[in-house]
Order: structure tokens, then C-alpha cells, then sequence
């Protein structure tokens, strides 16, 4: 490190003192804290994203967000070139950029980790970074803290995207980095170009259960927003968005992806005059997506649709695109992918069932989209989906490279067969899906398209199999660290003898399935179960946490419904 970048590390950090007392974690969401306490930990971040473009070469993502948190929340991550999240290997460097002290032990930081990952901080090499944010209040000062960072690091430039969905940005990371166009308007026009493909390629002729009459929560967040931009775009799909952050409404409270699909009960905005109607909710930046209908006008509650039953849906239509090219010429066409589906231990046990009976392979990871998102990236079609409604699927590049010419020849030779249909279709989904990271707006739209093309009501495609019931707890602990899993976290290992006596509980309960995790950010552990009658789910739970209690416990069962 020169004497120049020196100096101005030293003078622009100064403007940004931390927070006393407050040390904070870079996880799958990156930094998420009380916004009044984030303005050094985001002009830090700036720096992180600063020097990771120098390191990659690449054009590299910076997004202020708090997803579905309360509206006084914030938060800040990384889109790596890919367009996926900030590489594992960065996390310790950005935790402990974020919680140093001072600014001169910010310039050792940095000249030390420059050094052993070999960045020149000299200025002669340039840097890109696109940040945006949401619609939070607290956003546009982040973002300038977050400039004032970038602008910290010689030779790097923030490019303003202004609001965005956080998916949104993902994608023009990711486009950026394939030499592609990748402006706002491009990402609304890939979404609704493939969406028309797929959504008039259907080999229905009357569409008697399907309705395209859709009701859309937008969480009072900027997917409400963009929804209205694209949906001028769109032909073929009625669309009313309700909470759509231009109401008096607040973002996320009584709203949206996630209070729906924790509360069960109909947002804000929604009532009885939508009874039997298709309704589906985003969270606050718009990568999440359910969906769910009010079965009465009495009751405030609803059928959830969640991602487990969106990854279901996505899984039967590639599976059935797939089965119909196989019935090509496999002399003439070698087209073999592998299809694979990614969960997590808190998919509901019903759906995991439901997709191997179809045949379809199914593996599990650690939570979180991180561990999902890389082992979905194993297969050459690779769905993945959390019940909270986060997912996508990635294509790989023997997919993207073979699937072209296939449709390419057959397109020359059988014209509007079945097997070009097939091949156009998956075309379509390819482009139309996120490969970055989980969108509402394009799911929105390839969900849509399924229906229409199955001809399948919400209700058809609800009662695909019956989520067994569940229940959630969690248990204070005096140190959530003594507790290490194995097995995509559904074992224990340490401390021993806790999950022989789980099983022991499990056993007690007909299709009982329990299992325990620390959480990320507090001293509590985590208790999932189900049972073949919701009784059975909550004195699972029950039981299951009183064996965490006596375990590790501060001496009494202390649970609380998440």
C-alpha cells in the first residue's frame, strides 16, 4: 500500500467511526442490524467490495437491504461476479474489517490481507461495483456511506443502480460479468420476452381450471414497485398488486412472504373479498415468494402455498419436459442432463417424499441459500427451494451449450413436434429463471406459466400431497457452540448422548421426524418436528426441547414459538 491510498483510508474512515459495543456477523444475508448503527459498518463493506473486484477483475454487486426484516433494520451483502453471494473464504476478512477498532487498524487490515491475496492497491488497475438499495428510509444514507467506502480504494468506482430488488441487482452482476446488456430495463425485458415464450407455448387448448385472475402482496417494499413496471410488459396474465410501497402501508409489518408463510393468516390489504382467488406475497426486496388462497370469508386464515410446493411444481414440468425429449432420436440428438433437487432439513417431510416418488433425485445440505446454491450448481438442471419461499434453478453450461442446437435442429426437421415444444420450453425457463440468486418476479412469472400450461387451478396444485403438521421452538441455552451437527445438520454429534434420547422422543410418534440447530446469532438452539397430527408435531417439540434444556439449558425449558 502506497502513501496516497494510505492517507485517504486514513481520512475517509475517520468520518465513520463504529458503534461501541456492537460486533456483528457476515452471514448468508451479510451485515443485518438496526440501520443507525450500520453507516461504518456499510462504508466498510464498500472497501470489502472494492477489493474484491480488484482481486477478481470482475464487476462486483453491493445491495443495501434488510429483506424481510422490520422496517428500522438494514442491512448490507456482496454479489460476487457470479452473481451469487460474497465467497466463504471473505467472510472472517469482512467480520473482522467490520468490527476493528480504529482507522489505523483498518490500514493494517487491509495492507495485510492485500499482501497475502496479492491485490495491488496502487490505483493502476480500475474497479467496478454496482450498489443499490430498497425502499427502506434509511437507505440512501447507507449507500453513501457505502460510495464514500468504495471511493476509499484507488481506482474503484461505484456505479449508482438506485432502487432495486436485490435480485435485481444480482442479475446485472451476473449479466455484466457474460459481457451482456444489463440495465433495468434489459432485466424487464429477458423476464417478460421468455415468459411470453413459455406462457404461449402451451399444448392446451381450452383452459378450463385455469384462471389468470392474480392477486400479489408487495410486502409494501420495492417488488410492489418493479411488479407495476413489468407487468406493463405482460400480456396474457391479469395482475392486481396490493401493498405495493406506494399505500400508507410500512414495509414488512403485517405484510409479506414471510409473515404469511410464518403467521398463516391473510396480509394486510387481503380479506374476504378474495376467497378462492390465487394470491401470492414477496418479502421486502423481493427474493422470496408463496403463494396461498382465503378458503372462507369467516376466518383469517389461509391455505399456504409455500417452496416446497414451488419447487415441486418447477420439478414436475422440467421432469416432463425432459421425458418428452427423450423420446427423440438419440441417434441424431445425445441429450442426457442431470436433474437434481436440493432441500434443507426444514423442508416438510410430506414434500420430500412427494418429489423422490416422482423419481427425482433429492439431497440435502446445511441451511442456508449458500449451501444450497453450490450443491444445486453440481447437477446440469439444479433445483433448489426453502419452505420460507427463497429458491431458483441453475442450468449448467453442458445444459446451456447442448440445448440450443437441439432445439436448433429439431426446430429445422419437426417444427412444432412435441420434442421442439420441449426444447423451446426449457429454453425459455433457462432464461426466464434467476441463475444468480432467488427472485420473486421471475418465479412469479415461471409459476404462472406452469399453470397456465398444465391448466391446473391453485387449488389442483395445492393438494399435490399434504404437508404433514409441524412445529417450531426454540430454547435458551448457555452456549448455542457445544452443540455440533453432521448429516446436513438434521445429527447431533456433540454433546453426546442428546440425540440418542431425540430419537427416543421421535419414536414416540407416528411419522415423527425432530432435529435440532443452533442458531447463527443468539444463544438458543432451534427445534423443528413434525408428527402425522399436529398434536403429536408440538409435543414432539415439546419433549425434544426439554431434552435440549436438561442438556445445555440455563436450568429451566425456556421456549417460545419462532
Amino acid at each position: 500500500m502506497n502513501e496516497e491510498q494510505r492517507d485517504l483510508l486514513l481520512s475517509s474512515s475517520s468520518r465513520f467511526p463504529p458503534p461501541q459495543g456492537v460486533r456483528l456477523s457476515y452471514g448468508t444475508a451479510g451485515f443485518r442490524e438496526d440501520a443507525w448503527v450500520l453507516l461504518s459498518t456499510v462504508y466498510r463493506v464498500g472497501i470489502l467490495a472494492a477489493l474484491r473486484a480488484l482481486k477478481t477483475g470482475g464487476v462486483i454487486g453491493l445491495m443495501i437491504t434488510a429483506s424481510h426484516n422490520k422496517v428500522s433494520d438494514n442491512g448490507v451483502k456482496i454479489a460476487d461476479p457470479s452473481g451469487g453471494m460474497l465467497t466463504q473464504e471473505w467472510e472472517p476478512f469482512a467480520e473482522a474489517l467490520a468490527n476493528v477498532s480504529s482507522s489505523q487498524e483498518i490500514v493494517r487490515l487491509i495492507n495485510d490481507f492485500a499482501e497475502k491475496e496479492n491485490i495491488i492497491l496502487n490505483g493502476a488497475k480500475s474497479a467496478r461495483i454496482l450498489v443499490a438499495r430498497d425502499t427502506r428510509p434509511s437507505g440512501e444514507e447507507l449507500l453513501d456511506a457505502a460510495k464514500h467506502g468504495i471511493g476509499s480504494i484507488n481506482g474503484a468506482v461505484a456505479h449508482d443502480m438506485g432502487v432495486l430488488t436485490t435480485p435485481q441487482l444480482h442479475w446485472m452482476v451476473h449479466t455484466q460479468n457474460k459481457g451482456m446488456r444489463a440495465s433495468e430495463f434489459d432485466y424487464f425485458y429477458s423476464l417478460s420476452e421468455s415468459f411470453r415464450d413459455l406462457y404461449l407455448n402451451s399444448n392446451n387448448g381450452e383452459l378450463n381450471d385455469w384462471d389468470n385472475q392474480l392477486v400479489v402482496d408487495g410486502a409494501n417494499g420495492v417488488g410492489g414497485l418493479k411488479l407495476k413496471l413489468l407487468k406493463e410488459m405482460l400480456k396474457g396474465v391479469s395482475i392486481e398488486i396490493r401493498n405495493s410501497g406506494n399505500e400508507e402501508g410500512i414495509l414488512n409489518e403485517g405484510v409479506g412472504a414471510d409473515y404469511v408463510q410464518k403467521e398463516k393468516i391473510v396480509p394486510r390489504g387481503f380479506g374476504s373479498q378474495d376467497v378462492g382467488i390465487r394470491c401470492a406475497s414477496f418479502d421486502g426486496d423481493a427474493d422470496r415468494l408463496i403463494y396461498f388462497t382465503v378458503p372462507s370469508k369467516s376466518s383469517n386464515k389461509i391455505n399456504l402455498v409455500d417452496g416446497d410446493k414451488i419447487l415441486s411444481l418447477f420439478a414436475i414440468f422440467i421432469k416432463e419436459q425432459l421425458t418428452i425429449l427423450a423420446g427423440r432420436d438419440k441417434d441424431k440428438i445425445e441429450f442426457e442432463p442431470r436433474l437434481g433437487v436440493v432441500q434443507t432439513a426444514y423442508a416438510n417431510g410430506a414434500s420430500t417424499r412427494y418429489l423422490k416418488e416422482l423419481g427425482l433425485e433429492v439431497v440435502f445440505t446445511p441451511t442456508g441459500v449458500k449451501y444450497l446454491h453450490e450443491k444445486a450448481a453440481e447437477y446440469d438442471i439444479g433445483i433448489y427451494f426453502e419452505a420460507n419461499g427463497h429458491g431458483t434453478i441453475l442450468f449448467s453450461d453442458y445444459f446451456d451449450g447442448r440445448i440450443f442446437p437441439i432445439h436448433n435442429q429439431l426446430y429445422s426437421v419437426a417444427k412444432d413436434s412435441e420434442e421442439e415444444s420441449a426444447a423451446r420450453r426449457l429454453l425459455a425457463v433457462s432464461k426466464l429463471v434467476n441463475q444468480a440468486v432467488g427472485d420473486a418476479l421471475s418465479g412469479l412469472l415461471l409459476v404462472e406459466a406452469i399453470l397456465r400450461y398444465k391448466n391446473w387451478s391453485i387449488h389442483k396444485w395445492s393438494e399435490l400431497y399434504q404437508d404433514l403438521p409441524s412445529r417450531q421452538l426454540k430454547v435458551k441455552v448457555v452456549d448455542r457452540t457445544a452443540v455440533e451437527m453432521t448429516n446436513a445438520e438434521t445429527e447431533v454429534v456433540k454433546p453426546p448422548g442428546i440425540q440418542e434420547a431425540i430419537n427416543s422422543e421421535i419414536a414416540k410418534y407416528p411419522q415423527g421426524r425432530c432435529f435440532i440447530r443452533p442458531s447463527g446469532t443468539e444463544d438458543v438452539i432451534r427445534v423443528y418436528a413434525e408428527a402425522s397430527t399436529q398434536e403429536g408435531a408440538d409435543n414432539l417439540a415439546s419433549s425434544v426441547a426439554k431434552v435440549v434444556d436438561q442438556f445445555l439449558g440455563v436450568g429451566s425449558s425456556k421456549q417460545a414459538d419462532q
